[in-house]
Protein backbone atom coordinates (compact mmCIF):
# COMPACT_ATOMS: atom_id res chain seq x y z
CA UNK A 1 0.00 0.00 0.00
CA UNK A 2 1.62 3.08 -0.82
CA UNK A 3 2.48 5.55 1.73
CA UNK A 4 1.55 2.76 4.28
CA UNK A 5 4.00 0.57 5.69
CA UNK A 6 3.11 -2.86 7.67
CA UNK A 7 -1.12 -1.87 7.55
CA UNK A 8 -2.90 -4.38 9.39
CA UNK A 9 -6.83 -4.37 9.10
CA UNK A 10 -7.26 -4.50 12.92
CA UNK A 11 -11.22 -5.10 13.92
CA UNK A 12 -13.54 -7.14 12.43
CA UNK A 13 -13.82 -8.00 8.39
CA UNK A 14 -16.83 -5.72 7.67
CA UNK A 15 -16.73 -2.51 5.99
CA UNK A 16 -14.84 -0.15 7.33
CA UNK A 17 -16.72 3.16 8.60
CA UNK A 18 -13.99 5.72 7.79
CA UNK A 19 -11.68 4.29 4.51
CA UNK A 20 -9.07 6.66 3.31
CA UNK A 21 -7.35 6.00 0.18
CA UNK A 22 -3.91 7.46 -0.99
CA UNK A 23 -4.44 11.17 0.00
CA UNK A 24 -1.84 13.68 -0.51
CA UNK A 25 -1.97 17.58 0.17
CA UNK A 26 1.08 19.70 -1.33
CA UNK A 27 1.25 23.31 -0.40
CA UNK A 28 3.66 24.39 -2.81
CA UNK A 29 6.41 22.96 -3.16
CA UNK A 30 6.11 21.17 0.75
CA UNK A 31 4.25 17.87 0.35
CA UNK A 32 2.20 17.09 4.09
CA UNK A 33 0.81 14.10 3.30
CA UNK A 34 1.92 11.56 1.12
CA UNK A 35 -0.30 8.64 -0.19
CA UNK A 36 -2.22 8.33 3.03
CA UNK A 37 -3.78 4.93 3.55
CA UNK A 38 -5.78 3.62 6.61
CA UNK A 39 -9.08 1.71 7.61
CA UNK A 40 -11.31 2.68 10.67
CA UNK A 41 -13.78 -0.34 11.72
CA UNK A 42 -17.29 0.50 13.87
CA UNK A 43 -16.24 0.86 17.48
CA UNK A 44 -12.45 1.36 17.12
CA UNK A 45 -9.81 3.76 18.33
CA UNK A 46 -7.57 4.67 15.76
CA UNK A 47 -4.85 6.84 16.71
CA UNK A 48 -2.42 9.02 14.32
CA UNK A 49 0.81 9.66 16.17
CA UNK A 50 3.73 11.31 15.17
CA UNK A 51 6.25 14.26 15.87
CA UNK A 52 5.19 17.97 15.16
CA UNK A 53 4.89 18.58 11.26
CA UNK A 54 4.30 14.77 10.46
CA UNK A 55 0.87 15.65 8.67
CA UNK A 56 -1.37 14.18 11.67
CA UNK A 57 -3.75 17.17 11.94
CA UNK A 58 -3.34 17.42 8.49
CA UNK A 59 -4.63 14.34 7.74
CA UNK A 60 -7.73 14.92 11.03
CA UNK A 61 -8.40 18.09 9.10
CA UNK A 62 -8.70 16.48 5.52
CA UNK A 63 -11.62 14.00 7.27
CA UNK A 64 -13.41 16.73 8.61
CA UNK A 65 -13.94 18.69 5.61
CA UNK A 66 -11.71 21.66 7.11
CA UNK A 67 -9.02 20.86 4.10
CA UNK A 68 -9.05 19.90 0.85
CA UNK A 69 -7.16 17.12 -0.25
CA UNK A 70 -4.92 17.52 -3.54
CA UNK A 71 -5.27 13.43 -4.29
CA UNK A 72 -6.93 10.40 -3.05
CA UNK A 73 -10.50 9.70 -1.56
CA UNK A 74 -12.06 9.92 1.59
CA UNK A 75 -15.12 7.93 2.65
CA UNK A 76 -17.70 7.85 5.48
CA UNK A 77 -20.13 4.75 5.45
CA UNK A 78 -19.39 4.01 1.92
CA UNK A 79 -20.21 7.36 1.19
CA UNK A 80 -17.35 9.49 -0.87
CA UNK A 81 -17.07 13.11 1.10
CA UNK A 82 -14.85 14.65 -1.97
CA UNK A 83 -17.58 17.34 -2.62
CA UNK A 84 -19.63 16.55 0.72
CA UNK A 85 -19.52 19.96 3.15
CA UNK A 86 -18.46 20.53 6.58
CA UNK A 87 -21.43 21.05 8.34
CA UNK A 88 -23.46 17.32 6.16
CA UNK A 89 -19.92 15.22 7.11
CA UNK A 90 -21.28 12.77 9.73
CA UNK A 91 -18.04 13.74 12.09
CA UNK A 92 -17.81 15.59 15.11
CA UNK A 93 -14.95 17.50 16.70
CA UNK A 94 -12.87 18.04 19.73
CA UNK A 95 -10.65 20.70 19.52
CA UNK A 96 -7.42 21.16 21.65
CA UNK A 97 -9.05 24.72 22.96
CA UNK A 98 -12.62 22.98 23.80
CA UNK A 99 -13.98 25.95 22.11
CA UNK A 100 -16.57 26.60 24.60
CA UNK A 101 -18.78 29.85 24.45
CA UNK A 102 -18.29 31.15 27.81
CA UNK A 103 -20.99 33.50 28.23
CA UNK A 104 -23.15 29.92 27.33
CA UNK A 105 -23.92 27.68 30.46
CA UNK A 106 -23.24 24.02 29.70
CA UNK A 107 -26.62 23.28 28.72
CA UNK A 108 -26.25 26.35 26.34
CA UNK A 109 -22.88 24.76 24.92
CA UNK A 110 -24.14 21.37 24.65
CA UNK A 111 -27.38 22.81 22.41
CA UNK A 112 -25.83 24.99 20.49
CA UNK A 113 -25.25 23.12 17.70
CA UNK A 114 -28.77 21.45 17.38
CA UNK A 115 -30.52 25.33 17.73
CA UNK A 116 -27.93 25.82 14.92
CA UNK A 117 -29.32 22.96 12.19
CA UNK A 118 -33.40 24.39 13.46
CA UNK A 119 -34.20 21.30 15.84
CA UNK A 120 -37.44 21.66 18.28
CA UNK A 121 -36.67 23.54 21.44
CA UNK A 122 -38.62 20.33 23.50
CA UNK A 123 -36.13 17.74 21.73
CA UNK A 124 -33.26 20.13 22.31
CA UNK A 125 -33.59 19.36 25.79
CA UNK A 126 -34.52 16.02 26.00
CA UNK A 127 -31.68 15.43 23.85
CA UNK A 128 -28.57 17.54 25.91
CA UNK A 129 -29.97 16.20 29.38
CA UNK A 130 -29.18 12.23 27.70
CA UNK A 131 -26.17 14.05 26.28
CA UNK A 132 -24.83 15.26 29.64
CA UNK A 133 -25.90 12.18 31.24
CA UNK A 134 -23.57 9.84 29.09
CA UNK A 135 -20.61 12.11 29.90
CA UNK A 136 -21.48 12.09 33.76
CA UNK A 137 -22.05 15.83 33.92
CA UNK A 138 -25.94 15.65 34.98
CA UNK A 139 -26.74 18.29 37.41
CA UNK A 140 -24.23 20.73 35.55
CA UNK A 141 -26.44 22.28 33.15
CA UNK A 142 -26.66 25.72 34.32
CA UNK A 143 -22.68 26.33 35.09
CA UNK A 144 -20.42 28.26 32.89
CA UNK A 145 -17.49 26.99 31.37
CA UNK A 146 -15.46 29.19 33.88
CA UNK A 147 -17.18 27.21 36.58
CA UNK A 148 -15.84 23.67 35.64
CA UNK A 149 -12.77 21.91 35.62
CA UNK A 150 -10.59 20.95 33.00
CA UNK A 151 -11.67 18.12 32.66
CA UNK A 152 -15.18 18.88 33.08
CA UNK A 153 -14.81 21.34 30.40
CA UNK A 154 -13.37 18.58 28.28
CA UNK A 155 -16.13 16.42 28.66
CA UNK A 156 -19.12 19.44 27.74
CA UNK A 157 -16.76 19.86 24.65
CA UNK A 158 -17.47 16.01 24.19
CA UNK A 159 -21.28 16.06 25.00
CA UNK A 160 -21.51 18.91 22.24
CA UNK A 161 -20.55 16.33 19.30
CA UNK A 162 -22.38 13.53 21.02
CA UNK A 163 -25.51 15.49 20.95
CA UNK A 164 -25.26 15.78 16.96
CA UNK A 165 -25.49 11.63 16.71
CA UNK A 166 -22.33 11.70 14.87
CA UNK A 167 -20.76 8.63 12.74
CA UNK A 168 -16.67 9.68 13.80
CA UNK A 169 -15.53 11.17 16.30
CA UNK A 170 -12.72 13.18 15.85
CA UNK A 171 -10.29 14.35 18.59
CA UNK A 172 -7.19 16.68 17.92
CA UNK A 173 -4.67 16.55 21.23
CA UNK A 174 -7.77 16.84 23.50
CA UNK A 175 -5.35 16.60 26.10
CA UNK A 176 -3.03 19.94 25.72
CA UNK A 177 -4.68 22.23 28.28
CA UNK A 178 -4.79 19.24 30.82
CA UNK A 179 -1.96 19.25 33.73
CA UNK A 180 0.16 15.63 33.93
CA UNK A 181 -1.95 14.23 36.51
CA UNK A 182 -5.24 14.67 35.11
CA UNK A 183 -4.17 14.33 32.00
CA UNK A 184 -3.34 10.29 32.60
CA UNK A 185 -6.68 10.21 34.40
CA UNK A 186 -8.17 11.31 31.38
CA UNK A 187 -7.17 9.19 29.27
CA UNK A 188 -8.61 6.13 30.82
CA UNK A 189 -12.39 7.74 31.61
CA UNK A 190 -11.85 9.43 27.67
CA UNK A 191 -11.54 5.56 26.52
CA UNK A 192 -13.92 3.76 28.55
CA UNK A 193 -16.21 6.99 27.36
CA UNK A 194 -15.86 6.08 23.84
CA UNK A 195 -16.37 2.91 24.15
CA UNK A 196 -19.44 3.08 26.49
CA UNK A 197 -21.14 5.47 23.34
CA UNK A 198 -20.32 3.19 20.63
CA UNK A 199 -18.43 5.72 18.65
CA UNK A 200 -15.32 5.49 16.02
CA UNK A 201 -12.89 7.62 16.73
CA UNK A 202 -9.68 9.02 15.50
CA UNK A 203 -7.77 10.37 17.98
CA UNK A 204 -4.31 12.90 17.19
CA UNK A 205 -1.43 12.66 19.61
CA UNK A 206 2.37 13.53 19.65
CA UNK A 207 2.47 11.66 23.19
CA UNK A 208 3.27 7.91 23.12
CA UNK A 209 2.15 7.10 25.82
CA UNK A 210 -1.39 8.58 25.25
CA UNK A 211 -1.75 6.61 22.45
CA UNK A 212 -0.65 3.19 24.20
CA UNK A 213 -3.36 4.11 26.86
CA UNK A 214 -6.30 4.79 24.99
CA UNK A 215 -5.89 3.10 21.30
CA UNK A 216 -7.33 -0.45 19.59
CA UNK A 217 -4.43 0.52 17.03
CA UNK A 218 -1.87 3.07 15.74
CA UNK A 219 -0.91 4.72 12.76
CA UNK A 220 2.56 6.10 12.92
CA UNK A 221 3.57 9.02 10.91
CA UNK A 222 6.75 10.19 9.54
CA UNK A 223 6.91 13.10 6.48
CA UNK A 224 3.52 12.99 5.53
CA UNK A 225 3.42 9.16 5.65
CA UNK A 226 1.87 6.42 7.82
CA UNK A 227 5.17 4.57 8.62
CA UNK A 228 3.63 1.16 10.65
CA UNK A 229 -0.16 1.18 11.53
CA UNK A 230 -1.00 -1.76 14.24
CA UNK A 231 -1.84 -2.69 17.58
CA UNK A 232 0.19 -0.82 20.46
CA UNK A 233 1.57 -4.37 21.36
CA UNK A 234 2.69 -4.90 17.99
CA UNK A 235 3.97 -0.87 17.40
CA UNK A 236 6.20 -1.62 20.43
CA UNK A 237 7.38 -5.15 20.92
CA UNK A 238 7.65 -5.74 16.79
CA UNK A 239 8.35 -2.05 15.08
CA UNK A 240 9.01 -2.60 11.46
CA UNK A 241 11.53 0.37 10.89
CA UNK A 242 14.33 1.40 13.72
CA UNK A 243 11.97 4.97 12.97
CA UNK A 244 9.14 3.55 14.98
CA UNK A 245 11.20 1.34 17.76
CA UNK A 246 12.86 4.55 18.43
CA UNK A 247 9.73 6.92 18.50
CA UNK A 248 7.68 4.00 20.75
CA UNK A 249 9.14 3.92 23.83
CA UNK A 250 12.74 4.31 24.41
CA UNK A 251 15.39 1.70 23.17
CA UNK A 252 19.18 2.21 23.30
CA UNK A 253 21.10 1.26 20.10
CA UNK A 254 24.52 0.33 18.43
CA UNK A 255 25.85 -0.90 15.51
CA UNK A 256 26.89 -4.49 14.45
CA UNK A 257 27.40 -6.66 11.17
CA UNK A 258 25.78 -9.70 10.56
CA UNK A 259 27.72 -13.17 10.52
CA UNK A 260 26.45 -15.97 9.15
CA UNK A 261 22.40 -14.95 10.33
CA UNK A 262 23.29 -13.91 13.26
CA UNK A 263 24.28 -10.68 15.58
CA UNK A 264 26.56 -10.87 18.25
CA UNK A 265 25.48 -8.59 21.23
CA UNK A 266 27.42 -6.84 22.98
CA UNK A 267 26.99 -9.35 25.94
CA UNK A 268 28.41 -12.07 24.13
CA UNK A 269 24.74 -13.59 23.11
CA UNK A 270 23.67 -13.76 19.85
CA UNK A 271 20.54 -12.81 18.24
CA UNK A 272 19.28 -14.64 14.48
CA UNK A 273 18.45 -11.77 12.09
CA UNK A 274 17.27 -12.04 8.15
CA UNK A 275 19.38 -8.78 7.62
CA UNK A 276 22.78 -9.02 6.19
CA UNK A 277 25.99 -6.50 6.11
CA UNK A 278 25.62 -3.62 8.51
CA UNK A 279 22.85 -3.79 11.32
CA UNK A 280 21.61 -1.35 13.80
CA UNK A 281 20.56 -3.07 17.00
CA UNK A 282 18.08 -2.00 19.71
CA UNK A 283 16.67 -3.23 22.72
CA UNK A 284 14.20 -1.78 25.48
CA UNK A 285 15.45 -0.87 28.59
CA UNK A 286 13.31 -3.63 30.70
CA UNK A 287 15.29 -5.94 28.40
CA UNK A 288 18.86 -5.16 30.50
CA UNK A 289 19.97 -6.66 33.85
CA UNK A 290 22.63 -4.94 35.46
CA UNK A 291 25.62 -6.90 37.53
CA UNK A 292 28.45 -5.81 39.78
CA UNK A 293 32.28 -5.32 38.18
CA UNK A 294 33.03 -8.28 40.41
CA UNK A 295 30.50 -10.90 39.98
CA UNK A 296 31.29 -13.96 38.35
CA UNK A 297 28.66 -13.30 35.59
CA UNK A 298 30.77 -10.47 34.52
CA UNK A 299 31.50 -10.32 30.64
CA UNK A 300 32.89 -7.45 28.12
CA UNK A 301 29.60 -4.78 27.96
CA UNK A 302 30.69 -2.94 31.08
CA UNK A 303 30.60 0.28 31.92
CA UNK A 304 30.19 3.08 35.17
CA UNK A 305 26.48 3.68 36.73
CA UNK A 306 26.19 6.92 36.72
CA UNK A 307 22.38 7.76 37.72
CA UNK A 308 19.56 5.97 39.11
CA UNK A 309 16.33 7.03 40.30
CA UNK A 310 13.19 6.02 42.04
CA UNK A 311 10.11 6.04 39.14
CA UNK A 312 7.08 4.60 40.86
CA UNK A 313 7.84 0.96 41.51
CA UNK A 314 10.51 1.43 38.65
CA UNK A 315 14.10 1.69 39.06
CA UNK A 316 15.82 3.77 36.47
CA UNK A 317 19.85 3.57 35.50
CA UNK A 318 21.99 5.02 33.29
CA UNK A 319 25.45 3.71 32.64
CA UNK A 320 28.29 5.20 31.04
CA UNK A 321 30.38 2.64 28.38
CA UNK A 322 34.30 3.47 28.14
CA UNK A 323 33.48 5.12 24.85
CA UNK A 324 30.98 7.59 26.24
CA UNK A 325 27.42 6.16 25.60
CA UNK A 326 24.84 6.06 27.87
CA UNK A 327 23.08 2.93 28.08
CA UNK A 328 19.61 3.17 30.24
CA UNK A 329 18.45 0.08 31.98
CA UNK A 330 14.95 -0.05 33.68
CA UNK A 331 13.59 -2.59 36.02
CA UNK A 332 10.94 -3.48 38.72
CA UNK A 333 12.66 -1.86 42.65
CA UNK A 334 14.61 -5.01 44.12
CA UNK A 335 14.12 -7.25 40.43
CA UNK A 336 18.15 -6.38 39.68
CA UNK A 337 20.50 -9.23 41.23
CA UNK A 338 22.63 -6.54 42.89
CA UNK A 339 21.67 -2.80 43.67
CA UNK A 340 24.78 -0.83 42.72
CA UNK A 341 25.59 2.39 43.72
CA UNK A 342 26.22 5.50 41.46
CA UNK A 343 29.86 5.53 40.14
CA UNK A 344 29.84 1.50 40.77
CA UNK A 345 31.72 -0.61 37.89
CA UNK A 346 29.03 -2.88 36.44
CA UNK A 347 28.16 -4.95 33.55
CA UNK A 348 25.09 -5.44 31.42
CA UNK A 349 23.24 -8.05 30.10
CA UNK A 350 20.39 -8.76 27.80
CA UNK A 351 17.39 -10.61 29.36
CA UNK A 352 15.77 -11.78 26.38
CA UNK A 353 18.34 -11.53 22.94
CA UNK A 354 15.32 -12.37 20.99
CA UNK A 355 13.33 -9.33 22.11
CA UNK A 356 16.20 -7.31 20.53
CA UNK A 357 15.41 -5.62 17.09
CA UNK A 358 17.54 -5.54 14.05
CA UNK A 359 17.19 -3.13 11.26
CA UNK A 360 19.60 -1.95 8.35
CA UNK A 361 22.25 0.56 9.46
CA UNK A 362 21.27 2.62 6.47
Amino acid sequence: MPGSASVTTGGDSASPIVFIREIIKRYGANTVLDRCSLAAHEGEILTLLGPSGCGKTTLLRCIAGFIQPDGGAISIDGADMAQMPVNRRPVGVVFQSYALFPHLTVAGNVGYGLRMRGVAKSDIAQRVKAALASVSLSGLDDRYPAQLSGGQQQRVAIARVVVLQPRVLLLDEPFNALDAKLRGSMQVELRHLIKQLGLTALFVTHDQEEAMTLSDRIAVMRAGRIEQLDRPDAIYDRPTTAYVADFIGASNTWYSRVDGGLVRLPDGQTVSTTHSGDVKVMVRPHNLVLHRASSERAGSWSGKLVFRRHVGAMMEYEVQLPDGQAIRAVGLHGDQPVEPSPSESVTLAVRNPAACMVFPAA
